[in-house]
């Protein structure tokens, strides 16, 4: 198949409005736009001014009105807990109307605030689409969140209400909420009305009289009960989401109703190349935007069938969990992070788990949340057999600002590189001074306003700080706070976050580049590069490696051969010598590795616990990976 991407592009170029017009049509509106983009609303302008819209509507009720109520819309399954279960839309739709019903009889309504905090349970799909569907605004915050961190977003986003479950599950504890949630709500300023809770077997919590509520006991007293969906202006907020390792005062990421369905209906056609009625898979939490986008709201726009995962890559139980679902449930495209891979890797590196289970169902490998590097990605191509196609987007975006378009057709993969912008987006990459830079050459990645739709408006109560953020820095252009380059054929390579950019006696080097040399390594699962602190140099690189399962070979032995590899590869510029090997890397719940804070504990700075660390144990080791071997001293 030829790609027609090159068309498709440039049709945005020649028209954007009426490109991204035309894509809505795929919708309901309950009131068409009065423009399709208006330059002078908002804070660079606004997506769908004038037309009404709701969320829940097209996600739900108008599947259920095409006929297609018996489709599967949700495919739970928890290796955590042994539970498996298929909500089929009409079912959803009961599920979501009940619930939608509970909030409205607490008082909450059109433009309140509603957080929830709940683990990767089908009701944390049908709370979000419960408040879509009577035009709250929600704000998904990961399930087992520190209670100081969740009460600074409940002081920013000031919710009418909570809902969680009375726990979270884990692969070697039990996690319960509510006591999570009370600390929170003592600690904040603000206090919710109503906390409504779900309760899991595995804990009972303890109700307030008066704020709490049952959360199943008050859907099955409303079983039946009808929620009209409340229409809403298409650039009226659907969600907050906070960005994660926020600390002090949070950032609230806005998406509006109208361009975001636009934008996610888009891509999952064409970016993703699957159709309505095919099971979609993205192995992420509802936490993160991955969540938001592409299990919840993407596949239900869209009329696929998407999976509500409560489980991890590797220990629940065994390195062959996401075989089995993509296996079971006949996946059809399979969306995951460069991370989760890597932990198959090291655990199951001959792909003896694999075979167990057929995936021939399995079309295409999607990976996106950190820079996939070319090893993992051949390491995936070679097992899978099957197009691994990297792409590139953040928080803010909402969706991909670089990719592969498989419904248009592939483009040729160049390993480490994300291909090329989708429409609606004009990416430069610019020096310090914004200049744009030669091919090749290392620089700011950054987006021509205005964003297309799907992408932030502004930030929850704070344009101003969403232009220092964002806008400020390079007039005319959105920040990415990502480092990279483009080649002769216009593939962006995203090399690193600009604060990753370390400099090397006067030479501006990516981390990024340096890690692709070391994942290389025949016996490297997965490594992390900083630059810490040098009086002489300004700064050096140093790695830490994660070896495969089974490596017996001397570490010291490997360490030598991977600063020697970085040497023959990279070139004595990088003035590489520390490759430290470390039993495991600290990382987010969202799988990103936390460089920031290994960088700060190298060079003896005050650093913070961050709040979204996976196991801050890790960090205890790699502080006495560092002590033993001098480094800042």
């Amino acid at each position: 198949m030829v790609s027609r991407y090159s068309d498709v592009y440039g049709q945005w170029q020649s028209d954007p409005e009426g490109f991204w017009a035309a894509a809505a049509a795929d919708l309901d509106w309950f009131k068409p736009w009065d423009k399709a983009f208006d330059a002078e609303a908002g804070v660079y302008g606004r997506w769908f001014v004038g037309a009404e819209c709701n969320t829940c509507h097209n996600a739900v009720d108008r599947h259920v009105a095409a006929g297609r109520g018996a489709q599967a819309a949700i495919i739970y399954d928890s290796p955590l807990t042994g539970t498996k279960a298929r909500i089929s839309y009409a079912e959803l739709l009961a599920s979501v109307q009940a619930m939608a019903a509970t909030l409205v009889d607490q008082g909450v309504g059109k433009g309140d605030v509603v957080i929830v905090y709940m683990p990767m349970i089908p009701e944390a799909a049908v709370a979000m689409l419960a408040c879509a569907r009577i035009g709250a605004i929600h704000s998904v915050v990961f399930g087992g969140f520190a209670s100081r961190e969740l009460a600074t977003r409940i002081d920013d986003a000031k919710p009418k209400a909570i809902i969680s479950a009375s726990c979270g599950i884990e692969p070697n504890r039990v996690i319960a909420y509510k006591p999570l949630i009370d600390e929170a709500i003592e600690i904040a300023g603000h206090k919710p009305e109503a906390v409504f809770v779900l309760q899991r077997p595995q804990v009972a919590a303890a109700l307030k009289p008066g704020r709490d509520h049952d959360l199943g006991q008050a859907m099955a007293a409303n079983a039946g009960r009808a929620a009209p969906c409340t229409p809403v202006a298409a650039t009226d907020p659907l969600y907050i989401l906070y960005t994660s390792g926020t600390t002090g005062q949070p950032k609230g990421v806005v998406r509006d109703n109208g361009g975001h369905m636009v934008a996610l209906v888009w891509s999952m056609r064409n970016i993703y190349g699957v159709e309505p009625g095919e099971v979609y898979w993205a192995a992420s939490d509802v936490g993160w935007v991955v969540g938001h986008s592409y299990i919840v709201y993407a596949p239900l726009l869209f009329g696929a069938t998407t999976i509500v995962f409560e489980g991890k890559p590797v220990g629940t139980p065994d390195p062959g969990t996401f075989w089995r679902v993509i296996s079971e449930h006949k996946v059809a495209a399979f969306f995951t992070a460069p991370t989760a891979f890597r932990a198959i890797k090291k655990e199951d590196p001959n792909g003896t788990y694999l075979a167990k289970y057929d995936v021939s169902c399995l079309r295409t490998l999607f990976l996106a949340g950190e820079r996939a590097d070319p090893d993992t990605v051949q390491w995936a191509e070679t097992m899978l057999k099957i197009p691994v196609v990297d792409h590139w987007w953040q928080t803010e975006t909402g969706w991909t600002i670089a990719g592969n378009p498989v419904g248009l057709g592939l483009l040729p993969i160049k390993h480490g590189s994300p291909t090329v912008p989708m429409p609606g987006w004009d990416i430069r990459i610019l020096d310090d001074a914004g200049h744009e830079v030669a091919p090749g050459t290392l620089g700011n990645i950054v987006a021509r306003l205005p964003l297309p739709p799907g992408c932030l408006p502004t930030l929850w109560k704070a344009d101003a700080r969403f232009r220092s953020a964002y806008l400020d820095e390079f007039p005319g252009y959105y920040k990415t706070a990502d480092a990279g380059f483009r080649d002769q054929d216009g593939y962006l390579f995203i090399m690193a976050r600009t604060d990753d950019i370390i400099n090397v006696a006067g030479h501006r080097l990516s981390t990024g580049g340096m890690e692709e040399v070391l994942a290389s390594h025949p016996d490297v699962a997965e490594c992390a590069v900083i630059g810490i602190h040098d009086e002489m140099k300004g700064q050096i690189p140093c790695g830490f490696v994660v070896l495969k399962s089974g490596v017996s070979k001397d570490a010291e032995a490997i360490e030598k051969e991977l600063v020697k590899l970085v040497r023959d590869k990279i070139g004595p510029v990088a003035a590489f010598k520390l490759a430290i090997k470390v039993e495991r890397l600290p990382k987010t719940r969202s799988g990103k590795i936390l460089r920031g804070t290994m960088q700060k504990i190298a060079d003896h700075e005050p650093w913070n616990m961050p709040a979204t660390i996976d196991d801050p144990a890790i960090l205890d080791e790699i502080e006495s990976a560092i002590r033993a071997r001098g480094i800042g001293v």
